[in-house]
């Protein structure tokens, strides 16, 4: 009978009970064995209702006990290169949270961590909102199907953060959070799987409009991360990168991907999951058929047992992938702030 691989659960916020437990279940001879939130009272809470047989008192315990063979990190970017490096030298796979951690310096010493240790599995949760659509947009580019690239661009709108006694969030903490702004890493990984390459930034222009809001105790604290932000970068082959995300625009949200070439155009609407062409200026939009569409294309926990089981390379998303992420992240936030040391 085969050994089965006993998995620790550091953090086990919404994403981790909804996406990771259940992935992991599903997966033959996987145990979740052991959970740790932030409290006592929430790990236990967790343990009850998710069935976890043990709750551990600290991440460090999780990390050193030697029943565990793999770490699903859930907590906030904070602690996310701390956990990873700690884990990686005492042997256990990684699978972390998006994002990968509060800054590009962090992603490298994730990064060099796991490359010191080749015979272990390091994998940051993947950029979800496209994986049913990749294959798809990354095919017709490849075949030139919209000629040559000459825009990408992203608009993703909430109202989150619109109203000024809207309570504070661990997302606009930059001690919680560090670079991270609104979903610019989410959607940047995202597109850089379409374009297979990275942008440079070019200009970033950012706001804090309420600058201080209670954390839900009612503490007051200041607010580190913008409320909205636009991007400019440029390709090397000359094609513009526009990204507008905001958390102040009340009404209806707006989340769509755009690419755009000399021969036509590709719209994917994010809330609607579904992905329209236009072959020639002024033409009406077409529905595209997906290639091989099913679900919503989340494989994560899937892929990373597989990963370890057989040591497949992981695709979605490798320590390199989510580092040069953190890089394009903090590109963006010296842009705006003018910081130098980002």
């Amino acid at each position: 009978m085969p050994t089965p691989l006993r998995i620790g659960l550091i953090g086990a916020g919404a994403n981790t009970r909804a996406r990771h437990l259940p992935g992991f279940r599903v997966q033959p001879d996987v145990e979740v064995t052991t959970v740790v939130n932030r409290s006592a009272e929430s790990s236990a809470r967790v343990a009850g209702e998710c069935g976890i047989p043990r709750i551990a008192a600290h991440w460090r315990e999780v990390v050193a006990d030697p029943k565990i063979d793999a770490v699903c990190i859930g907590t906030w970017p904070y602690l996310h290169a701390e956990i990873t490096v700690a884990a990686l030298a005492a042997g256990k796979h990684v699978l972390t949270e998006a994002r990968m951690a509060r800054n590009h310096a962090e992603a490298c010493a994730m990064l060099e961590a796991a490359r010191a240790r080749p015979d272990l599995v390091a994998q940051v949760v993947p950029s979800p909102f496209t994986l049913v659509f990749d294959a798809t947009v990354r095919g017709m580019l490849a075949r030139g199907e919209l000629g040559e690239v000459r825009e990408v661009t992203v608009t993703h709108t909430t109202a989150i953060y619109a109203s000024p006694v809207a309570p504070m969030t661990w997302r606009q903490d930059q001690t919680l959070s560090g670079h991270n702004t609104l979903t610019l890493g989410i959607y940047y990984e995202a597109v850089r799987r379409w374009m297979g390459e990275d942008a440079t930034v070019v200009s970033a222009d950012a706001a804090v409009f309420t600058a201080r809001r209670a954390w839900p105790d009612g503490t007051m604290a200041g607010v580190g991360i913008p409320e909205s932000l636009t991007v400019l970068g440029r390709y090397g082959g000359g094609a513009r990168l526009v990204l507008h995300l905001s958390g102040v625009e009340s009404g209806a949200p707006r989340n769509e991907m755009r690419v755009s070439g000399t021969g036509g155009s590709l719209r994917l609407d994010v809330g609607a999951r579904t992905l329209w062409r236009a072959t020639s200026p002024g033409a009406a939009e077409e529905r595209v058929a997906i290639e091989g569409a099913a679900g919503d294309g989340w494989r994560v926990e899937a892929d990373f047992v597989e990963s370890i089981r057989t040591g497949a390379p992981v695709r979605l998303t490798d320590f390199a992938t989510g580092a040069a992420t953190m890089r394009f992240t903090d590109d963006v936030w010296r842009a705006w702030s003018g910081e130098t040391d980002a």
